[in-house]
């Protein structure tokens, strides 16, 4: 097997009915092949701002939203271990799969990457990430223009589902996916196996079904009423001690007791791993915040850092977190973009990730971001130019 199935293996569309689709609603990509080689190349500095894999996976999936060819020099220059790591290579090899991309660059360690994209084609695929890469990154990259097909995708992953410095699955499913759905697209997460780091070995699939029109944008100014606390622990291969700990140290500090904290379900053979999420639902928006056991840290110390997280949210006003914010800019400029109207979400903190986040999104989408920074709540807005 050579180095690029080692990172990524992947089966193109399988059902005739879903064969060969190519996205719809930009005129870029309706021009086909010879007018995507004409657009303009965007040219990315891979260090700017937050400098890591996040402008990657931006870049990769608006450079196939829109058609246009782009190239990143500089790539995770400020990194202990610059360049491109496995797991960027899976999600840039997963992005030439769903469109039929000419990459250059795609290698172990480079600082450059040229990517020109094809028409992106809705379908099946399998993409398996090597060790305990990341699925949720890879799913990250190839979802926006998935989104835009005109036909419905099933992709299944394998690899990590419960990654540190990675939206674990059920953030995507409980918090992400209603906002996907909001805008009247839909995508539909199931678990199939947990995957914990180093072990990995994780299996996830998403179906993907476009909306019938434009995606429609929308305003999350505010959380709503509260309905529902709620904390569970991922805790296979490891001792039983550990996570009843962590749900009691976290319940004491919450004032969350019974039904609240959970052990979830969970197989011994998939760990070892620790996870501990706690679930934060809102009239308007759903949160999940995780902390990730480490053999340095007490199950006491786990517990407490989710517990500083979940109390810095909840002193705020804002309809999401750090971490959804980064999320739904991409969402949001989209619909945007397609519906001509501007629309706005408020979340508890900006951070640099989501500054450099909207900044990629600004050199892909005729679009502008403006940020307006209090105590009580952030503002991001975003309106077509």
């Amino acid at each position: 097997m050579n180095s690029e199935e080692e990172f990524l293996r992947f089966t193109h569309p399988i059902e005739p009915a879903m064969r060969a689709q190519t996205v719809l609603g930009f005129e870029a990509q309706k021009q086909g092949s010879e007018k995507q080689q004409e657009a303009r190349m965007v040219e990315l500095d891979g260090s700017h701002g937050e400098g890591g894999g996040q402008i990657l996976r931006t870049s990769l999936a608006l450079s196939m939203v829109t058609g246009q060819p782009m190239a990143i020099e500089k790539i995770r220059a400020g990194r202990a271990k610059p360049g491109l790591m496995r797991q960027h290579l899976a999600c840039v090899n997963a992005a030439a799969a769903i469109s039929g991309a000419q990459v250059d660059g795609a290698e172990l360690g480079s600082q450059s990457l040229r990517f020109v994209p094809g028409p992106v084609r809705g379908g099946e695929y399998r993409f398996a990430i090597s060790g305990a890469g990341s699925c949720t990154l890879v799913l990250q990259t190839v979802l926006p223009p998935l989104l835009l097909a005109n036909g419905q995708s099933r992709v299944h992953l394998s690899g990590g589902t419960h990654n540190p410095m990675a939206p674990p699955f059920h953030f995507l499913e409980r918090a992400f996916a209603p906002l996907v759905r909001r805008m009247g697209a839909d995508l539909q997460l199931t678990l199939r196996r947990c995957g914990f780091y180093p072990a990995g070995g994780g299996e996830v699939e998403a179906v993907i079904v476009p909306a019938a029109g434009a995606l429609q944008p929308f305003d999350l100014m505010a959380r709503g009423a509260h309905r529902s606390n709620y904390a569970e622990c991922l805790a296979p291969g490891i001792p039983r001690h550990v996570p009843t700990r962590e749900l009691e140290t976290l319940g004491g500090a919450m004032g969350w007791s019974g039904e609240q904290l959970r052990c979830g379900s969970v197989r011994q053979n998939e760990g070892p791993g620790n996870a501990l999420l706690a679930t934060l639902v809102y009239e308007h928006a759903t949160e999940v915040f995780t902390a990730f056991g480490e053999k340095s840290l007490s199950a006491e110390q786990v517990a407490h850092g989710l517990v500083k997280e979940l109390r810095s949210f909840q002193k705020s006003e804002a309809a999401v977190g750090p971490h959804l914010a980064d999320q739904l800019a991409l969402l949001l400029a989209l619909a945007a973009w397609q519906g001509r109207k501007e629309c706005a979400f408020t979340c508890s903190e900006v951070t640099e990730h989501t500054r450099t986040n909207c900044a990629v999104i600004e050199r892909f989408l005729p679009v502008g971001f403006a940020i307006a920074e209090s105590r009580q709540a952030c503002t991001v807005q975003v309106a077509p130019a």
